[in-house]
């Protein structure tokens, strides 16, 4: 008869200084990694008409970029629960979404009230993406956590149209990550 070889991982829960650095991953690992791919990718859509470059560059490829930089952080737990690693992927998003509201109110001079809800966006899509990577299905999470980014993205570069139609995707963010949180437990993820 052979025996099995088991490895136990202990439960872990962040505490405090964890959860702090995981909040601040999301502007020291996140922004960084999200503005050196950026580089590579806006350049393939710099000889485009300027609008067709901004869909290429906003709409298309920094929902991947943003999305996957966020929630690289959190790709790679050992002996979390899901509750605890949708917890520390909602902490990465909202660190990068603090980050972009600074760099948008700060330096480019965007109304705070219109960029108060990225911040919560960011929380929100990183944590959905977060379920998905506690579910151990991160390939369809990612994948809605984009589409909303995407929408959300196209929605703002066509200008006053993000106010009738941007909202939406806005709040099914909001309310996926809450649906989403409410359907995390205590189990450790294997």
């Amino acid at each position: 008869m052979v025996a099995e070889d088991k490895v136990v991982v202990p439960l872990h829960k962040p505490g405090f200084k964890e959860k702090i650095f995981f909040l601040a991953s999301g502007v020291l690992v996140s922004v960084p990694f999200t503005l050196f791919i950026a580089g590579f990718s806006d350049s393939l859509c710099v000889l485009m008409p300027v609008f067709y470059a901004q869909i290429c560059s906003v709409v298309i490829f920094a929902p991947f970029v943003e999305e996957f930089a966020k929630a690289y952080p959190i790709f790679y737990r050992h002996g979390e629960t899901e509750k605890s690693i949708f917890t520390l992927g909602l902490l990465v998003g909202l660190g990068f979404g603090l980050s972009e509201f600074v760099l948008y109110v700060f330096t480019l001079n965007a109304p705070i009230i219109v960029r108060l809800p990225g911040i919560v966006f960011h929380a929100s899509s990183t944590s959905i993406t977060a379920y998905g990577i506690a579910k151990k299905k991160p390939i369809p999470f990612y994948l809605i956590a984009v589409a909303l980014h995407f929408l959300n993205n196209f929605f703002a570069l066509v200008g006053e149209f993000w106010f009738i139609a941007g909202p939406v995707a806005v709040a099914a963010a909001y309310f996926l990550a809450w649906r989403f949180y409410v359907k995390t437990s205590e189990t450790i993820v294997k």
